[in-house]
């Protein structure tokens, strides 16, 4: 397995990938992966086998305690230290889920994150979700103001300082 940046070649499968994970109404659009590729490279992490992407992470750094709905939209540059690192998305392909690659996944950009100074890593997951990154070191602070495709998020945070 190969853990690197995403570049726009990978665009195509991070898109499948994106959309086998979820809803029409939360996955990202093909725009947003190309403006999280173009602006937040540093925060876009993918695993990759075989030159087949099998799973990414992603997120822009915010000066937010929590993520809020407008940086699913357009990311902005991350600033070079500081802040908090977001996730927007985490996604493995159905073939390979259950195999502790969402996990591998996690500590690279938290190690990314620990290299940048980064305060804190935020985001949000449905209820379902929350025992797998509380296993992951994430406390959960509760419902989220999040309005992000009508669903009911929580809002999960790891310190890092």
């Amino acid at each position: 397995m190969i853990i690197r940046n995403a570049q726009h070649n990978d665009l195509v499968q991070l898109l499948e990938i994106e959309n086998s994970g979820f809803s029409p109404a939360e996955a990202a659009t093909k725009d947003a992966f190309i403006n999280r590729i173009s602006t937040i490279s540093d925060s876009f992490i993918i695993i990759e086998e075989n030159g087949i992407v099998i799973g990414y992470v992603n997120g822009p750094v915010t000066t937010a305690p929590f993520i809020t709905d407008d940086l699913f939209e357009v990311s902005a540059p991350n600033p070079p230290k500081g802040g908090n690192q977001t996730i927007l998305g985490i996604a493995v392909h159905p073939d390979y889920q259950r195999k502790g690659i969402a996990s591998l996944l996690l500590k690279e950009l938290e190690k990314a994150a620990i290299n940048k100074e980064r305060f804190s890593i935020t985001l949000t997951c449905k209820k379902n979700l929350i025992p797998f990154y509380e296993k992951n070191g994430y406390e959960n602070q509760g419902i989220a103001d999040s309005q992000h495709a009508g669903v009911q998020w929580f809002n999960m945070n790891k310190r890092l300082k």
